[in-house]
């Protein structure tokens, strides 16, 4: 069935439902979108960004992609970070990564997995640079686990390195980047204690 009819029902239950709670919702949201926050996260499908934070829609501009990474030649993720921080400004970004990510699993695994092999690299860089650290960890799930920790502290910095990002600071402009990271097991989020406001606090991130 090309149509997808199930999908469509519950689209239409959903709109009447949100119409029955405030008449005018669609109508306002149609005139603007004005977020403070913008999350990067994974693709997963078991981390749906606005239903994780309780926000309806137009309160959350949303980028995903494999293992929530910030790549500096990746220019979908560099322009929907200008666009969110020049045009909508925006005063946070989450950066926002989850346990048990499969993405992450796959970097950590000896075998090839095809073109996704060169996105993977990436997490693979941070595995090696925090080889010590990982290796003192026993249990394999705990290394996945660190790893997922690590990988999100990482794309903040890239963030922060943002070219975009960087000119906001030098104006003045508010804006804050945070680190999480989301248990699927739990439906919790944990805040990293990665949170940078600027460019010297983003030196004193790298530094540490």
């Amino acid at each position: 069935m090309k149509v997808l009819p199930q999908l469509f029902e519950n689209n239409r239950r959903w709109a009447a439902d949100i119409v029955r709670a405030d008449p005018a919702f669609f109508e306002n949201l149609a005139r603007q979108q004005a977020p403070e926050y913008l999350w990067i996260g994974c693709s997963d499908s078991r981390v749906p960004a606005n239903a994780i934070v309780g926000l309806p829609p137009g309160e959350l501009f949303v980028h995903r992609n494999v293992a929530n990474l910030v790549i500096h030649t990746d220019m979908n993720c560099l322009s929907v970070v200008q666009f969110a921080v020049e045009v909508l400004k925006i005063e946070h970004v989450i950066v926002c990564g989850h346990y048990g990510c499969g993405g992450i699993r796959a970097a950590m695994e000896n075998r090839s997995h095809g073109l996704i092999d060169n996105w993977l690299r990436h997490i693979r860089d941070i595995q090696r640079k925090r080889m010590d650290e990982l290796t003192r960890i026993a249990d394999e799930g705990g290394r996945l686990d660190r790893l997922c920790e690590l990988n999100v502290v990482e794309q903040v910095a890239n963030v922060g390195n943002m070219t975009a990002v960087q000119e906001a600071w030098q104006q003045g402009q508010p804006l804050t980047i945070h680190g999480w990271i989301y248990g699927i097991s739990n439906g919790r989020l944990k805040d990293l204690g990665v949170c940078v406001s600027s460019a010297a606090e983003l030196r004193m991130l790298e530094d540490g």
